[in-house]
């Protein structure tokens, strides 16, 4: 759960697995002991004032807990791959690879709903059954006064099967911010990657700002009426 909702505060935690807060304390305390989770300050979406409340996310060891031995081969034969038959068809791989994701997940996006929010809610869904642990968030805009660009969705995920091989070949990451883009129909920016460090792989999906209809334009027709000074001359 941390993984997935990370930051999460102990009394969400609570709330979703049926437990005492102080049950759950008693856990994380353990947790951080181990080293594998850590306390961060934690912004509530909704804005609400006050002191942040305390979350926790996973730390680069817990992350490396989830991970298997699969990773660590696949690391050493991008290596010999890259030395063997050099950078680019290591990067011809990971195009391969994310192509064969993106059709994967094509379908799923496709017959999702008609808004933004309902595809890229298939696509977290798509994503979380191949382990990358995802979700999404809505983000309120930047300001107060309630920018329409600053409004859209996180797409958040808080595993990577690849966080190792990721961390090595960026390529894999900046491939797969791309397909996003081409599956969700919009221009997507990544903000954070596991494999450079953060807790989690945050990617923004703007919201498009509604625009309303302009007024049809009417032809100018003159008036009847002798009294209007824009009538024309009658032929």
């Amino acid at each position: 759960m941390i993984s997935q909702e990370g930051p999460i505060t102990v009394a969400a935690i609570a709330k979703a697995l049926g437990l005492t807060t102080t049950g759950v304390r008693r856990h994380l305390d353990v947790l951080v002991e181990q080293a594998v989770v850590a306390p961060c300050e934690h912004m509530p979406t909704s804005r609400g004032r006050g002191r942040p409340a305390r979350g926790y996310v996973l730390t680069a060891a817990g992350h490396q807990r989830m991970n298997s031995q699969y990773d660590d081969v696949a690391t050493a034969a991008l290596r010999y791959l890259a030395h063997t038959a050099g950078p680019q068809a290591v990067t011809e791989f990971a195009q391969h690879r994310v192509a064969d994701a993106e059709r994967r997940y094509a379908a799923a996006v496709a017959g999702a709903g008609p808004t933004l929010g309902d595809r890229v809610h298939a696509l977290a869904t798509a994503l979380a059954q191949d382990g990358y642990a995802a979700s999404t968030r809505p983000v309120a805009a930047p300001d107060p006064g309630g920018s329409p660009e600053g409004r859209g969705v996180q797409l958040c995920q808080g595993h990577c099967p690849m966080h190792q091989v990721a961390a090595e070949f960026p390529q894999f990451c900046e491939l797969e911010t791309e397909a996003f883009a081409r599956l969700l129909g919009v221009h997507v920016q990544r903000l954070s990657t596991l494999a450079g460090g953060g807790h989690v792989c945050t990617t923004f999906i703007p919201q498009p700002a509604a625009v309303a209809p302009s007024a049809p334009a009417h032809p100018h027709i003159p008036s009847e009426d002798p009294q209007d000074p824009e009538k024309g001359t009658t032929p």
